[in-house]
């Protein structure tokens, strides 16, 4: 039997095996190590079928989906997170100081640590809230140094990038722009996906349960807002309509360390 026949047979036989193309590999949480790990005891676990974050951890499911800098979508079952041996010491996670001196002169002041992948919010240099983030994927790398946050959108779209598998222009709701390069292309923090490991094209992503809601038709009770909290606290509340709003003086903006890598 040649070897063209014998190629026929097995996928005659074997229709939804042979030969298929390899899916996409992406690194799970337990692949992605960052500075504060050592903090929490964890022991790396694969999700099971019909398992979720919140039937494993009850109430304190978002201190677990926030340690892996996840959302509930990609929590899912084969994705291997970090399972802390005692959920209560997530009480005490903190990846960012509580103080940071540089901002002590501040009254609004954003951190982002792409080595902890995670944001605070700062006033006078006091932690108010921190939040996890996806940065840029290795490939569209989120730039580094200080900057100032120069406008601020509640419904802007992505001119470049598309919701998966649609022609829908992929939602960057509550988006604050830090930067534009010379090319003209703006950096924004905005809500977005969290798959647990750094994925942008550049941009700061933060939680946005909603939109997935809106978009991929999942999550029937949004919880999770990141970025409409940090939309507001640096507003000072939520604005009347949608138009682009300039912020002539708006809040610094820090970026340090290096997005961690997948371990595989």
């Amino acid at each position: 039997m040649n070897v063209i026949l014998l190629a026929m047979l097995v996928i005659a036989l074997f229709p939804f095996v042979a030969f298929s193309e390899p899916s996409k590999k992406h690194p799970s949480p337990c692949q992605i190590a960052y500075p504060s790990d050592p903090t929490v005891e964890w022991d790396c676990r694969s999700l099971r079928p019909g398992e979720s974050l919140e039937k494993l951890f009850g109430e304190r499911w978002v201190e677990v989906a926030r340690f892996n800098r996840i959302d509930r979508r990609h929590a899912r079952a084969g994705v291997a997170i970090k399972v802390p041996r005692r959920v209560e010491d997530l009480g005490l996670f903190a990846p960012l100081p509580l103080f940071y001196q540089a901002a002590e002169q501040d009254e609004q002041f954003i951190l982002i640590d792409l080595s902890e992948q995670f944001l605070g919010a700062y006033e006078y240099g006091a932690l108010r809230f921190a939040m996890p983030i996806a940065s840029g994927n290795g490939h569209d790398e989120t730039p580094m140094g200080e900057f100032r946050l120069s406008a601020a959108h509640r419904v802007h779209q992505s001119s470049l990038y598309k919701i998966e598998k649609t022609d829908r222009a992929y939602p960057m709701n509550y988006a604050l722009r830090f930067y534009v390069n010379r090319a003209g292309v703006s950096y924004w923090i905005h809500g977005r996906d969290l798959p647990g490991y750094p994925a942008s094209h550049g941009c700061i992503g933060l939680y946005d349960e909603l939109m997935q809601k809106e978009q991929y038709g999942i999550l029937k009770d949004p919880e999770l807002n990141d970025a409409r909290r940090l939309f507001e606290w640096v507003l000072g509340g939520m604005p009347d309509d949608d138009r682009v709003i300039p912020l002539p003086s708006g809040p610094k903006v820090m970026i340090i360390g290096e997005a961690p890598r997948s371990e595989q």
